[in-house]
């Protein structure tokens, strides 16, 4: 057996991609996306007829509008490979205001919807401020299930936690890539690899923390730089992986087992933690790392809607 079958004895496989003609390779169970991602799809010869024909049916209305139903045509036809659900990401640069967030969530449920696409099938991606957190939180008990996204913090995984959504996506790979440029020279590969990975290392306490409280909240690794880190976290409820990463796995016959275990969790002695909105703040300000990569990762998904923006432009 290869190492992709074996992962899906004990975890949820999800393709990172928008790249929908990749998907049947590799038989997931859901798919994510986010503006990078489209945005790198769309400048490929298979999908620009896509782009063009998107643009010319909404051509006159809103830059906005025309983004929002661009992604959500990519949803679609991802929803046509795979058997369950894909994660649209509202726009970055409504990261830190809760009422644009909630209606611009409420617009690509409705989209989706309009294409008889039912709610259960679809994850709205929010990036993990607590403005997105809340208008998670609110987006919930509407029905609308959330996906919440550039998580690197504990603090943000409790907040999430308590806000009742869907999943969360915490991000490994992000992580060691911080860690390993702080240390420089004095990062020793072998010595933080696997277990000691420190991405790998935030994603099981986020676990153990849900599983021991009853948390029902999805916990979904994502933003993986090699396969050591995703065997690591075999047993996740859910991991996200790039299909480069997938074809890794597919070709590695290398024994793998269950690395993270529920059950194992609930036994553990770990305290209850919960936020408010001041100490979730002071928590986040307290982590360089978690502080860093979510500024980081705002800008850098932000500059890519103003390029896609650009490309619907010209289409």
């Amino acid at each position: 057996m290869n190492q992709l079958d074996a992962l899906k004895q004990f975890t949820t496989v999800v393709a990172d991609t928008g790249d929908f003609k990749q998907l049947s390779a590799f038989q997931p169970q859901d798919a994510t996306t986010n503006p990078s991602l489209i945005l790198k799809a769309v400048q490929k010869p298979d999908y620009a007829p896509l782009l063009a024909e998107t643009v010319a049916i909404h051509r006159g209305q809103p830059l906005d509008v025309v983004m929002d139903h661009l992604l959500v045509r990519f949803g679609c036809e991802i929803l046509k490979t795979i058997p369950g659900r894909v994660s649209t990401e509202v726009d970055a640069r409504l990261s830190f205001d809760t009422a644009a967030t909630l209606a611009r969530a409420r617009r690509l449920m409705a989209l989706y919807e309009a294409q008889g696409i039912g709610r259960e099938r679809v994850l709205i991606k929010i990036a993990s401020t607590w403005e997105g957190i809340q208008a998670a939180a609110e987006l919930q008990r509407e029905g609308i299930r959330c996906n919440l996204t550039l998580l690197f913090a504990f603090c943000q995984a409790v907040a999430c936690g308590q806000a009742g959504v869907q999943l969360i996506s915490p991000f490994v790979g992000r992580i060691y890539d911080w860690y390993k440029k702080a240390a420089g020279p004095n990062w020793v590969e072998a010595d933080n690899a696997g277990a000691n990975d420190p991405g790998v290392q935030s994603v099981r306490a986020i676990f153990n923390h849900y599983k021991k409280h009853g948390i029902a909240t999805e916990v979904m690794g994502a933003s993986f730089r090699n396969i050591g880190q995703i065997t690591a976290l075999a047993g996740c409820d859910l991991l996200t992986i790039s299909p480069e990463l997938l074809a890794q796995l597919a070709a590695t016959e290398a024994p793998l087992g269950r690395a993270l275990d529920a059950d194992a969790a609930r036994a553990m002695d770990l305290p209850a933690i919960t936020y408010d909105e001041a100490s979730f703040r002071l928590a986040l300000n307290e982590d360089a790392m978690a502080t860093e990569k979510l500024a980081e990762g705002i800008r850098a998904f932000c500059a890519d809607a103003v390029k896609l923006e650009v490309l619907m432009q010209q289409a």
